[in-house]
């Protein structure tokens, strides 16, 4: 845990008491802080009660006497409208905040020039954090990782001088974080999202901004409508950028080059990893990923070598093209966090042919046929879940499709059916672009019931094993 002692004698009050809430209760409560818990739900309050935090109905409370309002980054501090509590908040003059900000006030009062790395972004920050702290860990640093992947940033052990703390920053996280400034920011791209959070998709980039203008060095994926001005916007300020492209040269600056992430300065190019045969890495996205991992690790003071040893041993995120393993010649890919067509997009175009695709699940607007240009890639799909009679009237006449109902179904025909094939390195890949809601309660437990399938089907336990 971090102690947040910055708000030492003074009193807070924390609304939202989920994880994150819970670790803000005790780090401030270990710093010395009075705090004041509550939750509109009672299973919240029930919690903070239990873990003996004083929970107290802040509707029948006096404001003025908070020094801070610590808010869940999942309550509404903007769009559609402010949550009461920050209204009172506000109408008290009390400042709103959330627990990134608690962690970078820690951090400057005692430890300002500890490594801190944020990352943020529309797509693909999960995996670029994961990735970020496997390679400084990997290069034998303390490497503590979290935020909005996993563990409360709060939650972490605190920040020294050797200990590299590499967080994922959602856009409700940014919001709530004023002086937000990490030793590298990290800025992948930008669509949109969550704009029912944040009115407009103007705002919600000037909030993701807000990551990289204050950092000691800004990566920024110059890909897209928003990012290149941002760079441009921050360079001509004065700022440190690296620009980052998996699509075309920057210099100076990260790109792609076939497989390879180059290092382009004003007078030469340094060839520094090659992703070929990565398989946790595969994809244009995930090179952006990589990209903006190399980009950080340089900064944060690895060497080109370090920085090798650590994508070739990246294990992958969970559910997020996860290769599960092999039987023989086929490849059990799980990309079950592939919830909508843009996410199976990037699954689809990671493999040149030879995919026996289960899809389906509850549909989302505009079903599958974003994917059509894809369809030559597709030996096979097996159809799953309510979306099933809509995705076999786009795929007739394009993809030889079956009718399996249930991923159990689905995922032995597509492995028999793979087992038989031609081609050189077939893969059964579960990437549904479809909710889970109609058969599974998330994505989580749909990705461990194909594993747990193909561990029966293929007789291993792990990934890379085969049968």
């Amino acid at each position: 845990m971090t102690p947040v002692s910055v708000f030492s004698g003074k009193q807070v009050a924390v609304f939202g008491l989920g994880g994150s809430g819970l670790a803000c209760c005790a780090a401030l409560q270990a710093g010395g802080a009075q705090v004041i818990a509550f939750d509109d739900q009672a299973g919240g309050r029930d919690a903070a009660a239990k873990t003996g935090f004083a929970v107290r109905d802040l509707h029948d409370i006096d404001w003025k006497t908070f020094t801070a309002l610590v808010l869940a980054p999942g309550v509404p501090l903007t769009h559609p409208e402010p949550h009461w509590t920050v209204k009172l908040a506000q109408g008290a003059g009390v400042e709103v905040i959330g627990d990134i900000e608690l962690f970078c006030r820690e951090r400057r009062a005692h430890a300002p020039r500890s490594p801190f790395a944020a990352i943020t972004g529309t797509n693909g920050k999960s995996t670029t954090t994961a990735l970020l702290a496997h390679v400084v860990a990997s290069s034998g640093r303390d490497a503590q990782v979290g935020g909005n992947l996993g563990t409360p940033i709060l939650a972490l052990e605190p920040p020294v001088k050797n200990r590299t703390h590499v967080i994922e920053c959602s856009s409700y996280q940014i919001d709530l974080s004023p002086t937000l400034d990490p030793t590298v920011g990290i800025l992948l791209n930008l669509t949109p999202d969550h704009l029912d959070r944040h009115g407009t998709m103007e705002h919600y980039a000037e909030v993701k901004e807000r990551l990289v203008a204050r950092s000691d060095t800004a990566g920024i994926a110059v890909e897209g409508e928003y990012t290149p001005a941002i760079a441009e916007r921050l360079e001509q300020r004065g700022h440190n950028v690296i620009r980052i492209s998996s699509q075309e040269f920057v210099s100076p600056g990260i790109f792609l080059d076939g497989t390879t992430i180059v290092r382009a300065t004003e007078t030469d190019a340094e060839p520094i990893a090659d992703l070929d045969g990565i398989g946790s890495l595969r994809g244009r996205h995930n090179a952006q990923n990589a990209a903006a991992v190399i980009a950080a690790a340089l900064t944060l003071g690895l060497t080109p070598k370090q920085i090798r040893a650590g994508l070739a041993t990246f294990p992958g995120l969970a559910h997020r093209l996860e290769e599960l393993g092999r039987k023989g010649k086929v490849l059990f890919v799980n990309d079950s966090k592939a919830t909508n067509a843009d996410s199976t997009e990037k699954a689809l175009s990671s493999f040149k042919d030879g995919i026996y695709w289960i899809v389906g699940g509850k549909p989302k607007e505009g079903g599958i046929t974003p994917l059509k240009s894809f369809f030559p890639r597709i030996a096979h799909a097996y159809l799953i879940g309510e979306s099933s009679d809509a995705f076999a009237a786009t795929l007739e006449g394009q993809v030889p499709y079956t009718r399996c109902g249930t991923l159990d179904v689905a995922t032995g025909k597509a492995a028999a059916d793979a087992e038989k094939s031609e081609q050189n390195q077939p893969v059964v890949l579960l990437s549904p672009a479809c909710a889970s809601f109609d058969q599974f309660r998330n994505f989580e437990i749909r990705g461990e019931r194909f594993r747990e399938l193909v561990r029966a089907i293929a007789g291993f336990q792990g990934i890379g094993k085969t049968a």
